[in-house]
């Protein structure tokens, strides 16, 4: 990492636990982690006090920071938390409409996914890519909505990891499939101004998303 700014370490740290590459409950050792980072410990130590401050890690004196750990109930109601208000930011767009020059951002989106499952299976290396696409796409749908309280609230849901828009369980790829179809399923919607269609598209995808990460969590118990 060739920078070393707080606000830098604090968007690759966040990035990392929202995703799962770091664990619930796992201890941040600060010299370990300013090495794998390539950063001095100065702006280590700020970038975890602004993630304690959101509610990602816990400190403790005398113990240090760990990544905070959630409740399968936590996960499981920030998903139907998401689902509710994700699906009002899809009808809000639809009913709106869109400009083509926006449609068309959207569409190329996608078609980094579509990439990506071109392969007929799921390659470790496209992860990125997709969750990348993933997020950008969410966030873009909702960011159109215009509607400021609907993005603070989403971003809330956000703070919890494993209902983070950046969480993918990349092991099945007929889920993967299935999951990205919504996403075209949705954006043909939103361009169809069909705004109860979009709400029911949307939170379905997130509530499916949210039922499947639930049972691969039980399973790894």
């Amino acid at each position: 990492m060739s920078t070393t700014s707080t606000v830098e370490v604090t968007t690759v740290l966040r990035e990392h636990i929202m995703s799962g590459q770091i664990h619930p409950g796992e201890k941040l050792q600060q010299q370990r982690l300013a090495q794998a980072l390539g950063v001095s410990r100065t702006p280590l130590r700020s970038a975890l006090t602004n993630l304690a401050q959101e509610g990602l890690v816990q400190y403790e004196p005398n113990r240090g920071y760990t990544v905070r750990a959630f409740s399968r109930k936590d996960v499981v109601d920030g998903y139907a938390s998401r689902a509710v208000l994700e699906g009002l930011a899809a009808a809000t767009v639809a009913r709106q409409g869109l400009a083509d020059a926006t449609l068309d951002e959207l569409t190329r989106l996608l078609e980094v996914g579509d990439r990506v499952l071109s392969k007929g299976r799921l390659d470790p290396d496209d992860l990125g890519d997709y969750r990348a696409m993933n997020v950008n796409f969410h966030n873009r749908v909702i960011a159109e909505a215009r509607n400021r309280w609907v993005e603070d609230l989403v971003r809330q849901t956000q703070l919890i990891p494993f209902a983070s828009n950046r969480m993918i369980v990349w092991k099945d790829y007929a889920v993967i499939v299935r999951s990205h179809d919504d996403h075209h399923r949705l954006l043909d919607a939103i361009g169809q101004r069909d705004a109860g269609r979009a709400d029911f598209l949307l939170r379905e995808h997130i509530n499916f998303a949210g039922e499947y990460l639930a049972r691969h969590i039980e399973k790894g118990k």
